[in-house]
C-alpha cells in the first residue's frame, strides 16, 4: 500500500505520535460483516481481529473493551469483575459521540474523549493482531503489546464462545 494512500484518521495519527510501528491493511466494508468478513477479507484468523466496543456501566461511566471476533463479551462477568451493577452496550449514536468513530469504524485509539479501555488477557499471547485504525475497512496489523504502549489498558477475563 502506497504511503499516499494511508487514510489519516485520528487513530493513524495517534499511533504515528505514540511511535507504534502498525501494517496498514484496507478491504472493501461490508455492512453487518464484522469480524468474519474482515477476517475473510484479509486472509487470517478471525480470532487475531480484534473488535473495539463501547459499553456503559449502570451509573453511565462509558467504557472500551477489546475482544477477539470470534469471542463475545460476558456482560455479567464484565460488571462483576469492574464491581459495577451492569454494563450494557451503547447505541451507536452514544458511541460516535464519546469515540468519534462511526460504527464499524470505532478504534480505541485517539478517541474524542479519553474512555477507560479493558482488554480480553488472551489477546496479549496471540502473535500479532488486526484492529480497527478509524475507518470501516481499515485495519492496522501490530504486536498486541503496542495496545499497552499506545493506552492505559486493563486486563480481563470475560470472553465467552460464541
Amino acid at each position: 500500500m502506497a504511503k499516499k494512500s494511508l487514510p489519516m484518521t485520528p487513530a493513524v495519527r495517534y499511533l504515528k505520535e505514540k511511535g507504534i510501528d502498525f501494517k496498514p491493511h484496507t478491504f472493501k466494508y461490508e455492512e453487518k460483516g464484522g469480524t468474519r468478513q474482515s477476517a475473510q477479507e484479509l486472509g487470517v484468523d478471525e480470532h487475531n481481529v480484534i473488535k473495539t466496543l463501547v459499553f456503559e456501566t449502570d451509573s453511565g461511566t462509558p467504557i472500551i473493551i477489546l475482544m477477539h471476533g470470534d469471542i463475545e463479551v460476558s456482560e455479567k462477568e464484565l460488571a462483576r469483575q469492574l464491581t459495577v451493577k451492569s454494563i450494557n452496550p451503547v447505541n451507536e449514536k452514544k458511541a460516535m459521540k464519546l469515540t468519534g468513530y462511526q460504527f464499524g469504524g470505532t478504534s480505541p485509539f485517539g478517541t474524542k474523549q479519553k474512555i477507560e479501555t479493558y482488554a480480553e488477557e488472551t489477546i496479549f499471547a496471540l502473535d500479532k493482531i488486526y484492529i480497527n485504525c478509524g475507518k470501516r475497512g481499515f485495519l492496522a496489523e501490530m504486536m498486541p503489546s503496542d495496545i499497552e504502549k499506545a493506552i492505559d489498558v486493563k486486563k480481563v477475563n470475560v470472553g465467552i464462545k460464541k
